[in-house]
């Protein structure tokens, strides 16, 4: 009874420090003017308007806008390249309290191609139209949450707030092509060490409805390549187990396999993140005559990190290329941009645990009080919340996780389609300069958490 009493105590403590971290603020600050919304809007359509896609992002210049916005509002800066013409850009707001941890707001900066002629407006013209969408590459993914971060820091810092804990904002290159040379080489660093991070914020993805989106994990990516083997012949003939015949066979399973993960989805009985998704990429044989010997076919897997990836492992040597049908296959975790690339042995397949071997999750429990934190600011700036969920795909996030660190996802885009990687992207001015609102909010909340136990905020003083 007396440990129940205890861990009742230390849990009211808890959540006591956490509404008071969200009422030590200075007043807040006033809703910005016309003129400065304006501002907001143009800064924003400034940095959609350089073209970082890939595969040739132009760097130096969303370099030099970062930093030019980093003067503006007297952030230390610092500019890294583990890879030579990959920078990354580091900014920090040093808190009063440096022997707390810090907290790191993380962006990519570069976005995925796109075809002008499929668009209404150029991709990164950031052309408004009469409805207020901004329509450029990368107005959802994700510059809009970088310049974000950018504008409830000036509101912040106009209005006289002092964050406790440092604040760290970064802006990394590569995440659309795995994040190898940038946030991946940061994670494993010195550099990176030296931050003393505590809770990373990353990308999330619009929400459809009123409800923003949290993810507290991500799916693995693998690439699987099927390969069927048979003798050749003529091609006027028919022939028991060939190439293509085999490869047919394994498609027709994993088809069969997709369907149902997909039913789930559409029953309402798991989230997108919740399944493993399975795609076909592309399907490669010889010439029509002679049959050809060797058929090869490709797909695109996602597994969310609450699956047990030896079950599916065990599932593609059995079932899906079996060596009594002549067949094999490799896998791989996404490392280039094209698919058709050379494939390496399956030991370097996406993990889906840390490496202590838990599964890559930030927890969403009083065992975490960012969570908590989170929530509670998102609501203080009159946001909606929806069920935490999985990250569909991949993001930068699972190199922090990968290390025990807890990452979250959050992008502030309400009532808005998901158009990541569409034709025709676009944010509406109103939800963006709404989600300046919600950082403004999370960061107040952050930087000034004291966690139990600080004499700072002692029990006496609660």
């Amino acid at each position: 009874m007396e440990k129940l009493c205890n861990f009742n105590q230390g849990f009211i403590i808890v959540h006591l420090l956490l509404f008071s971290s969200l009422l030590s603020f200075t007043n807040p600050t006033p809703s910005p003017t016309q003129d400065e919304q304006s501002q907001i809007i143009s800064r924003f359509q400034e940095y959609l308007r350089i073209n970082t896609s890939q595969p040739s992002p132009d760097y130096k210049k969303s370099t030099q806008f970062i930093l030019s916005l980093a003067e503006s509002l007297s952030l230390e800066t610092q500019v890294i390249e583990f890879v030579q013409g990959k920078p990354l850009v580091i900014l920090k707001w040093p808190g009063s309290d440096l022997s707390l941890p810090s907290i790191l707001l993380n962006s990519h900066t570069d976005v995925v191609p796109s075809e002008s002629s499929k668009w209404d407006y150029h991709p990164f013209g950031a052309h408004i139209d009469e409805n207020g969408n901004i329509f450029a590459r990368g107005s959802q993914d994700m510059k809009c949450v970088g310049m974000q971060y950018m504008e409830a820091v000036r509101r912040l810092k106009a209005s006289g707030f002092q964050p406790k804990r440092s604040l760290y904002l970064s802006f990394v290159p590569d995440e659309e092509v795995g994040g190898h040379d940038g946030l991946e080489k940061l994670a494993q660093s010195d550099v990176f060490k030296n931050m003393n991070v505590d809770i990373i914020l990353d990308e999330g993805l619009a929400s459809p409805n009123e409800n923003y989106r949290l993810f507290y994990g991500e799916r693995t990516p693998w690439w699987l390549v099927i390969k069927a083997t048979g003798a050749p012949g003529h091609g006027a003939k028919l022939y028991d187990n060939s190439a293509m015949e085999n490869l047919f066979k394994s498609i027709e399973s994993i088809r069969r396999f997709r369907a149902s993960q997909f039913d789930l989805v559409k029953a309402g009985l798991k989230g997108e993140g919740e399944v493993i998704s399975v795609n076909m990429a592309f399907l490669e044989a010889g010439t029509p005559s002679p049959t050809p010997s060797e058929a090869e076919a490709g797909f695109d897997i996602r597994i969310p990190p609450t699956v047990n990836a030896e079950s599916l492992e065990k599932r593609i040597a059995e079932e899906w290329a079996p060596a009594s049908r002549n067949m094999s296959f490799e896998v791989e975790q996404v490392k280039q941009f094209s698919l058709r690339k050379k494939w390496h042995s399956f030991k370097q397949k996406g993990s889906t645990q840390d490496y202590w071997g838990r599964p890559l999750i930030t927890a969403t429990d009083r065992s975490n009080p960012w969570w908590a934190l989170l929530v509670e600011a998102i609501k203080k700036a009159n946001g909606k919340i929806g069920k935490p969920e999985i990250f569909p795909a991949a993001t930068d996030s699972r190199y922090f996780r990968q290390q025990g660190l807890r990452a979250i996802g959050f992008s502030p885009m309400a009532n808005t389609p998901v158009l990541l990687h569409d034709h025709n992207e676009f944010l509406n001015q109103a939800e963006y300069l709404k989600g300046i609102d919600v950082y403004e909010s999370i960061i107040k909340a952050y930087t000034s958490y004291i966690p139990p136990g600080r004499d700072s905020l002692s029990r006496d003083e609660l």
